[in-house]
Protein backbone atom coordinates (compact mmCIF):
# COMPACT_ATOMS: atom_id res chain seq x y z
CA UNK A 1 0.00 0.00 0.00
CA UNK A 2 1.33 3.42 -0.98
CA UNK A 3 1.66 5.87 1.92
CA UNK A 4 0.56 9.50 1.38
CA UNK A 5 1.38 12.23 3.88
CA UNK A 6 -1.28 14.93 3.52
CA UNK A 7 0.12 17.33 6.12
CA UNK A 8 3.65 18.30 5.04
CA UNK A 9 4.90 21.88 4.80
CA UNK A 10 7.19 23.46 2.21
CA UNK A 11 8.71 26.88 1.58
CA UNK A 12 9.92 26.96 -2.06
CA UNK A 13 13.03 29.04 -2.67
CA UNK A 14 11.14 31.01 -5.32
CA UNK A 15 8.50 31.91 -2.74
CA UNK A 16 11.13 32.93 -0.20
CA UNK A 17 12.88 35.08 -2.80
CA UNK A 18 9.66 36.92 -3.59
CA UNK A 19 8.85 37.32 0.10
CA UNK A 20 12.33 38.70 0.79
CA UNK A 21 12.04 41.13 -2.12
CA UNK A 22 8.50 42.47 -1.64
CA UNK A 23 7.62 41.56 1.95
CA UNK A 24 9.67 44.37 3.54
CA UNK A 25 7.56 46.90 1.61
CA UNK A 26 4.59 45.67 3.66
CA UNK A 27 6.31 45.36 7.01
CA UNK A 28 7.46 41.75 6.72
CA UNK A 29 10.98 40.34 6.89
CA UNK A 30 12.95 37.18 6.21
CA UNK A 31 16.15 36.54 8.15
CA UNK A 32 18.73 33.86 7.39
CA UNK A 33 19.93 32.41 10.69
CA UNK A 34 22.47 29.83 11.79
CA UNK A 35 19.63 27.35 12.23
CA UNK A 36 17.75 28.22 9.05
CA UNK A 37 15.26 31.06 8.60
CA UNK A 38 13.00 33.32 10.62
CA UNK A 39 10.04 34.86 8.81
CA UNK A 40 8.03 37.74 10.28
CA UNK A 41 4.89 39.65 9.45
CA UNK A 42 3.11 42.10 11.73
CA UNK A 43 1.35 39.34 13.67
CA UNK A 44 3.09 36.11 12.68
CA UNK A 45 6.60 34.79 13.35
CA UNK A 46 7.78 31.39 12.18
CA UNK A 47 11.19 29.71 12.24
CA UNK A 48 12.22 26.81 10.03
CA UNK A 49 15.32 25.05 8.79
CA UNK A 50 16.66 24.04 5.39
CA UNK A 51 14.69 20.80 5.34
CA UNK A 52 11.57 22.90 4.78
CA UNK A 53 13.13 24.34 1.62
CA UNK A 54 15.49 21.83 0.01
CA UNK A 55 13.73 19.11 -1.99
CA UNK A 56 16.69 16.76 -1.74
CA UNK A 57 16.56 16.88 2.05
CA UNK A 58 12.79 16.43 1.86
CA UNK A 59 12.99 13.31 -0.27
CA UNK A 60 15.59 11.88 2.09
CA UNK A 61 13.27 12.65 5.00
CA UNK A 62 10.39 10.94 3.24
CA UNK A 63 12.54 7.86 2.71
CA UNK A 64 13.51 7.91 6.37
CA UNK A 65 9.83 8.04 7.35
CA UNK A 66 8.82 5.43 4.73
CA UNK A 67 6.45 7.95 3.13
CA UNK A 68 5.92 7.43 -0.59
CA UNK A 69 4.13 10.70 -1.46
CA UNK A 70 3.78 14.09 0.20
CA UNK A 71 1.02 16.61 -0.48
CA UNK A 72 2.97 19.80 0.19
CA UNK A 73 1.39 22.91 1.72
CA UNK A 74 2.46 26.43 2.64
CA UNK A 75 2.37 27.07 6.36
CA UNK A 76 2.54 30.32 8.35
CA UNK A 77 2.45 33.11 7.45
CA UNK A 78 0.66 31.89 4.29
CA UNK A 79 -0.41 34.91 2.18
CA UNK A 80 -3.43 36.55 3.84
CA UNK A 81 -1.28 39.06 5.77
CA UNK A 82 -0.26 40.81 2.54
CA UNK A 83 -2.04 43.31 0.33
CA UNK A 84 -4.24 41.54 -2.24
CA UNK A 85 -1.72 42.11 -5.05
CA UNK A 86 1.25 40.75 -3.12
CA UNK A 87 -0.90 37.94 -1.73
CA UNK A 88 -1.82 36.92 -5.25
CA UNK A 89 1.82 37.03 -6.37
CA UNK A 90 2.94 34.94 -3.39
CA UNK A 91 0.17 32.40 -4.03
CA UNK A 92 1.14 32.16 -7.70
CA UNK A 93 4.81 31.70 -6.80
CA UNK A 94 3.94 28.89 -4.42
CA UNK A 95 1.58 27.12 -6.80
CA UNK A 96 4.00 27.36 -9.72
CA UNK A 97 6.81 25.97 -7.54
CA UNK A 98 4.63 23.04 -6.46
CA UNK A 99 3.86 22.22 -10.07
CA UNK A 100 7.56 22.39 -10.95
CA UNK A 101 8.42 20.11 -8.02
CA UNK A 102 5.79 17.64 -9.20
CA UNK A 103 7.31 17.71 -12.71
CA UNK A 104 10.69 16.74 -11.24
CA UNK A 105 9.32 14.11 -8.85
CA UNK A 106 5.87 13.06 -10.11
CA UNK A 107 5.86 9.85 -8.09
CA UNK A 108 6.75 11.56 -4.81
CA UNK A 109 5.33 15.08 -4.61
CA UNK A 110 2.02 16.85 -5.22
CA UNK A 111 0.86 20.28 -4.09
CA UNK A 112 -2.05 21.90 -2.27
CA UNK A 113 -2.83 25.27 -3.82
CA UNK A 114 -2.66 28.55 -1.93
CA UNK A 115 -5.00 31.42 -2.88
CA UNK A 116 -5.30 35.04 -1.61
CA UNK A 117 -8.52 34.72 0.40
CA UNK A 118 -8.22 38.33 1.61
CA UNK A 119 -9.63 39.17 -1.83
CA UNK A 120 -12.15 36.44 -2.75
CA UNK A 121 -12.30 37.50 -6.41
CA UNK A 122 -8.53 37.14 -6.73
CA UNK A 123 -8.73 33.89 -4.78
CA UNK A 124 -11.24 32.48 -7.25
CA UNK A 125 -9.09 33.65 -10.17
CA UNK A 126 -5.99 31.96 -8.74
CA UNK A 127 -7.93 28.80 -7.89
CA UNK A 128 -9.06 28.52 -11.50
CA UNK A 129 -5.48 29.05 -12.70
CA UNK A 130 -3.94 26.64 -10.20
CA UNK A 131 -6.43 23.92 -11.11
CA UNK A 132 -4.81 23.77 -14.55
CA UNK A 133 -1.29 23.29 -13.19
CA UNK A 134 0.05 19.73 -13.24
CA UNK A 135 0.50 18.29 -9.78
CA UNK A 136 -1.88 20.60 -7.88
CA UNK A 137 -4.43 18.35 -6.16
CA UNK A 138 -6.32 20.34 -3.53
CA UNK A 139 -6.88 23.71 -1.87
CA UNK A 140 -5.14 24.86 1.30
CA UNK A 141 -6.95 27.36 3.53
CA UNK A 142 -6.34 28.81 6.97
CA UNK A 143 -8.94 28.33 9.70
CA UNK A 144 -9.94 31.99 9.31
CA UNK A 145 -9.08 34.87 7.00
CA UNK A 146 -7.61 37.75 8.98
CA UNK A 147 -10.15 37.19 11.74
CA UNK A 148 -13.16 36.44 9.54
CA UNK A 149 -14.68 33.00 9.99
CA UNK A 150 -15.00 30.65 7.05
CA UNK A 151 -18.79 30.79 6.86
CA UNK A 152 -18.74 34.40 5.57
CA UNK A 153 -20.75 34.44 2.35
CA UNK A 154 -18.02 36.27 0.43
CA UNK A 155 -15.95 33.06 0.50
CA UNK A 156 -18.69 30.82 -0.90
CA UNK A 157 -17.74 31.23 -4.57
CA UNK A 158 -14.37 29.71 -3.71
CA UNK A 159 -16.09 26.75 -2.06
CA UNK A 160 -18.37 26.34 -5.07
CA UNK A 161 -15.38 26.19 -7.41
CA UNK A 162 -13.55 23.70 -5.18
CA UNK A 163 -16.66 21.50 -5.16
CA UNK A 164 -16.93 21.80 -8.95
CA UNK A 165 -13.27 20.84 -9.36
CA UNK A 166 -13.59 17.92 -6.96
CA UNK A 167 -10.84 19.46 -4.86
CA UNK A 168 -10.62 18.74 -1.14
CA UNK A 169 -10.08 21.78 1.10
CA UNK A 170 -7.33 21.16 3.63
CA UNK A 171 -7.46 23.49 6.64
CA UNK A 172 -4.64 24.64 8.91
CA UNK A 173 -4.63 26.99 11.92
CA UNK A 174 -2.98 30.40 11.73
CA UNK A 175 -3.06 33.39 14.12
CA UNK A 176 -4.90 31.28 16.66
CA UNK A 177 -7.43 32.29 19.29
CA UNK A 178 -6.65 34.46 22.32
CA UNK A 179 -2.99 35.29 21.63
CA UNK A 180 -2.89 37.45 24.76
CA UNK A 181 -3.67 34.37 26.87
CA UNK A 182 -1.64 31.74 25.01
CA UNK A 183 1.72 33.51 24.66
CA UNK A 184 3.39 31.47 27.42
CA UNK A 185 4.14 27.76 27.55
CA UNK A 186 3.73 27.44 23.75
CA UNK A 187 -0.03 27.33 24.32
CA UNK A 188 -0.56 29.13 21.00
CA UNK A 189 0.26 25.79 19.39
CA UNK A 190 -0.55 23.22 22.06
CA UNK A 191 -4.07 24.58 22.60
CA UNK A 192 -4.46 27.39 20.07
CA UNK A 193 -4.12 25.21 16.99
CA UNK A 194 -6.73 22.58 17.93
CA UNK A 195 -9.21 25.14 19.24
CA UNK A 196 -8.91 27.27 16.11
CA UNK A 197 -9.60 24.20 14.00
CA UNK A 198 -12.64 23.45 16.12
CA UNK A 199 -14.02 26.95 15.57
CA UNK A 200 -13.47 26.68 11.82
CA UNK A 201 -15.24 23.31 11.60
CA UNK A 202 -18.14 24.52 13.76
CA UNK A 203 -18.60 27.59 11.54
CA UNK A 204 -18.71 25.43 8.42
CA UNK A 205 -21.43 23.33 10.06
CA UNK A 206 -23.48 26.00 11.84
CA UNK A 207 -23.00 28.51 9.03
CA UNK A 208 -24.52 26.22 6.42
CA UNK A 209 -21.43 25.81 4.23
CA UNK A 210 -21.54 22.01 4.27
CA UNK A 211 -25.26 22.05 3.49
CA UNK A 212 -24.79 24.46 0.59
CA UNK A 213 -21.98 22.34 -0.89
CA UNK A 214 -22.91 18.72 -0.20
CA UNK A 215 -20.08 17.24 -2.29
CA UNK A 216 -17.34 19.43 -0.82
CA UNK A 217 -14.64 17.53 1.08
CA UNK A 218 -12.92 19.30 4.00
CA UNK A 219 -9.94 17.94 5.92
CA UNK A 220 -9.28 18.94 9.53
CA UNK A 221 -5.67 18.82 10.78
CA UNK A 222 -4.33 17.59 14.11
CA UNK A 223 -6.91 14.79 14.44
CA UNK A 224 -9.71 17.32 13.99
CA UNK A 225 -8.59 19.66 16.74
CA UNK A 226 -11.37 20.08 19.30
CA UNK A 227 -14.21 19.45 16.87
CA UNK A 228 -14.75 15.67 17.18
CA UNK A 229 -14.13 15.66 20.92
CA UNK A 230 -16.66 18.41 21.77
CA UNK A 231 -19.33 17.12 19.42
CA UNK A 232 -21.62 16.07 22.28
CA UNK A 233 -21.56 19.59 23.67
CA UNK A 234 -22.41 21.00 20.26
CA UNK A 235 -25.26 18.51 19.88
CA UNK A 236 -26.63 19.56 23.26
CA UNK A 237 -26.42 23.24 22.32
CA UNK A 238 -28.21 22.57 19.05
CA UNK A 239 -31.08 20.96 20.95
CA UNK A 240 -31.54 23.71 23.55
CA UNK A 241 -30.11 27.04 22.36
CA UNK A 242 -32.11 29.57 20.32
CA UNK A 243 -28.95 30.64 18.48
CA UNK A 244 -28.95 27.22 16.81
CA UNK A 245 -32.67 26.92 16.10
CA UNK A 246 -31.89 27.11 12.38
CA UNK A 247 -30.09 23.76 12.48
CA UNK A 248 -32.03 20.93 10.86
CA UNK A 249 -29.47 18.25 11.81
CA UNK A 250 -27.25 17.67 14.81
CA UNK A 251 -23.56 18.54 14.44
CA UNK A 252 -22.66 14.89 15.06
CA UNK A 253 -24.35 14.06 11.77
CA UNK A 254 -21.63 16.09 10.05
CA UNK A 255 -18.70 14.23 11.59
CA UNK A 256 -18.21 12.16 8.44
CA UNK A 257 -18.42 15.23 6.20
CA UNK A 258 -14.86 15.91 7.33
CA UNK A 259 -11.71 13.88 7.09
CA UNK A 260 -9.07 14.02 9.82
CA UNK A 261 -5.33 13.51 9.86
CA UNK A 262 -3.41 11.30 12.26
CA UNK A 263 -1.57 14.00 14.23
CA UNK A 264 -3.29 13.25 17.53
CA UNK A 265 -0.09 12.53 19.48
CA UNK A 266 -1.80 9.76 21.44
CA UNK A 267 -2.60 6.21 20.36
CA UNK A 268 -5.92 6.07 22.21
CA UNK A 269 -7.06 9.38 20.73
CA UNK A 270 -6.22 8.24 17.21
CA UNK A 271 -7.87 4.85 17.73
CA UNK A 272 -10.97 6.49 19.19
CA UNK A 273 -11.11 8.90 16.27
CA UNK A 274 -11.29 5.89 13.95
CA UNK A 275 -14.11 4.46 16.08
CA UNK A 276 -15.94 7.78 15.99
CA UNK A 277 -15.72 8.65 12.28
CA UNK A 278 -14.55 5.46 10.56
CA UNK A 279 -11.16 4.46 9.18
CA UNK A 280 -12.17 5.73 5.75
CA UNK A 281 -12.29 9.31 7.13
CA UNK A 282 -8.81 9.35 8.68
CA UNK A 283 -5.66 10.04 6.63
CA UNK A 284 -1.94 10.07 7.28
CA UNK A 285 -0.33 13.34 8.38
CA UNK A 286 3.02 14.24 9.88
CA UNK A 287 3.31 18.07 10.21
CA UNK A 288 6.62 17.59 8.39
CA UNK A 289 9.04 18.71 9.53
CA UNK A 290 8.20 20.77 12.63
CA UNK A 291 9.27 19.65 16.08
CA UNK A 292 5.58 19.22 16.93
CA UNK A 293 5.22 16.79 14.05
CA UNK A 294 5.45 13.01 13.98
CA UNK A 295 8.91 11.53 13.52
CA UNK A 296 7.52 8.18 12.37
CA UNK A 297 4.00 8.87 11.05
CA UNK A 298 3.69 5.56 9.25
CA UNK A 299 4.98 3.57 12.20
CA UNK A 300 2.44 5.18 14.50
CA UNK A 301 -0.46 4.17 12.26
CA UNK A 302 0.91 0.65 12.00
CA UNK A 303 0.99 0.52 15.80
CA UNK A 304 -2.58 1.63 16.58
CA UNK A 305 -4.60 0.86 13.43
CA UNK A 306 -7.23 -1.75 14.33
CA UNK A 307 -6.57 -4.01 11.32
CA UNK A 308 -4.93 -4.34 7.92
CA UNK A 309 -7.89 -2.97 5.96
CA UNK A 310 -8.17 0.07 8.22
CA UNK A 311 -4.41 0.63 8.12
CA UNK A 312 -4.38 0.65 4.32
CA UNK A 313 -7.20 3.19 4.19
CA UNK A 314 -5.43 5.49 6.64
CA UNK A 315 -1.97 5.20 5.13
CA UNK A 316 -2.96 5.99 1.59
CA UNK A 317 -6.15 4.67 0.01
CA UNK A 318 -8.43 7.46 1.23
CA UNK A 319 -5.87 10.19 0.55
CA UNK A 320 -5.39 8.86 -2.99
CA UNK A 321 -9.12 9.35 -3.56
CA UNK A 322 -9.19 12.83 -2.02
CA UNK A 323 -6.16 13.91 -4.06
CA UNK A 324 -7.47 12.24 -7.26
CA UNK A 325 -4.43 10.00 -7.50
CA UNK A 326 -6.32 6.76 -8.11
Amino acid sequence: MISIDTHAHWYPQEWLDLFARDGPKEGASLERTARGYTIRTERIVNAFDDEFVDLGLRLAGMDRQRVDVQAMSLTAPMVYWASPGLGEALAQAYNDACSAAYAKHPDRLVGLAMVPMQDPKLALKELERAAKLPGLRGLYLATHVNGENLDEKKFWDVYAKAEELGWTIFLHPIQTLAPERTARYYLKNLLGNPYDTGVAAACLVFGGVLDAFPKLEVNLPHAGGTFPWLIGRMDRGTRVRPELAHMKRLPSEYLRRFTYDTIGHHDAINANLVRLVGADRVILGSDYCFDMGLEDPRGEVERWAPGDAERDLILGATAARLLRME
